[in-house]
């Protein structure tokens, strides 16, 4: 039955991050990758959608004050239901324009720490698009599934999403999670602390989007280890003493003292979670080790600070930006196989 309506449709998944909304088809691969971010017009006191994507997202800080550019998603669940709404429709009406008298079959990720509530709000505005039918996945099995990871044989693997919003640290085993925790400390608490880090230490006020660039040029999870100041760059902003616009130079080093506690605490959970895995499930996972996936897996040296601390080997997943998405088109290509990891919240 699933495979007769998924040739008279377009079945799709979607990965729901806090960054970037990423979705795709069985068929097409990625027809998707958008930054999650809507811009609202203000008429008279009724905010209605103006743009969503990359078209909010290069108005951030530059609107006039008729127009409000805001993340629905924030901390890996949704911060405003109503524009959340909003976007997931835009986005899968953008991607699904066939006049097939079937709907999709819609498959979404959620973070393994969302609530019932959040999680029956994100299966409401995927069904409200016309979706023929609606699951949910839970992020950890998605990324484990997209760095093909042995999720469904009975042996204990490890996965650390490090998304935008949210860190997901799961163990698996039999096509379940055996240990699942939702870290509210990922990208976005490190483009927070490199602001103030900056401001803090040199008077100057950048804004998220520089900061996400200096995260994403010279971040790092340590210091260099050749002792030296690492990678330069120069960085604008409002100095906080007179109001007027200045440069300056930071370095690789100033960086990694930036982000030091919010990785140390992505790190402790890490910790805390192979603490409670089983003795079997240990073996399993000293063997094999730790993977890494999610855009924060790209900072330098985060695999080599979580081994340092865990004395395991770590891992980065092929292509750790698009593992969770990857797992999801994996499960639309095999539901007969996946089913047991896919659940409707009621």
């Amino acid at each position: 039955m699933f495979k007769l309506f998924s040739i008279m449709s377009k079945d799709i998944g979607i990965d729901l991050g806090t960054a970037n909304t990423v979705v795709c088809s069985t068929q097409e691969g990625i027809i998707l990758n958008e930054p999650s971010v809507v811009a609202l017009l203000d008429e008279d006191g009724r905010k209605t959608p103006y743009a969503f994507g990359k078209e909010a997202k290069m108005m951030l800080g530059r609107t006039p004050s008729k127009i409000e550019t805001i993340r629905p998603m924030k901390d890996g669940v949704i911060a405003d239901f109503r524009v959340a709404g909003e976007m997931i429709k835009y986005f899968i009406h953008s991607v699904n324009n066939s006049k097939s008298w079937f709907g999709p079959l819609i498959i979404i990720c959620v973070p393994s720490g969302s609530t019932p509530v959040e999680r029956k709000a994100i299966q409401e505005a995927a069904e409200s698009s016309g979706a023929r039918e609606v699951f949910l996945i839970e992020e950890p099995m998605a990324a484990a599934i997209g760095a093909d990871l042995p999720v469904l044989e009975p042996t204990g693997s490890i996965i650390v999403d490090v998304g935008g919003g949210t860190s997901e640290i799961g163990i698996l085993s039999l096509g379940g999670i055996v240990y699942g925790k939702s870290l509210r400390v990922a990208g976005d608490k490190l483009d927070e602390a490199i602001i103030n880090y900056i401001r803090k230490n040199f008077n100057l006020l950048i804004g998220e989007t520089t900061a996400e660039k200096i995260k994403m040029t010279i971040g790092a999870a340590c210091a260099p280890l050749d002792n030296s100041d690492g990678a330069v760059m120069e960085v604008r902003g409002r100095d906080l003493n007179d109001g007027v616009p200045r440069e300056m130079v930071l370095n690789e080093k100033q960086i990694s003292e930036a982000v030091a506690e919010p990785i140390s605490r992505i790190v402790d959970a890490v910790k805390v979670a192979l603490e409670c895995v089983p003795p079997e499930l240990s073996s399993d996972i000293v063997e094999k080790g730790i993977v890494l996936s999610g855009g924060g897996a790209l900072l330098k040296n985060l695999d080599h600070v979580i081994s340092e601390i865990t004395d395991l080997k770590v891992f980065v997943a092929e292509d750790p930006l698009l593992s969770v998405v990857n797992g999801i088109r994996k499960v639309l290509c095999n539901m007969k196989t996946f089913k047991g990891v896919l659940f409707k919240q009621n």
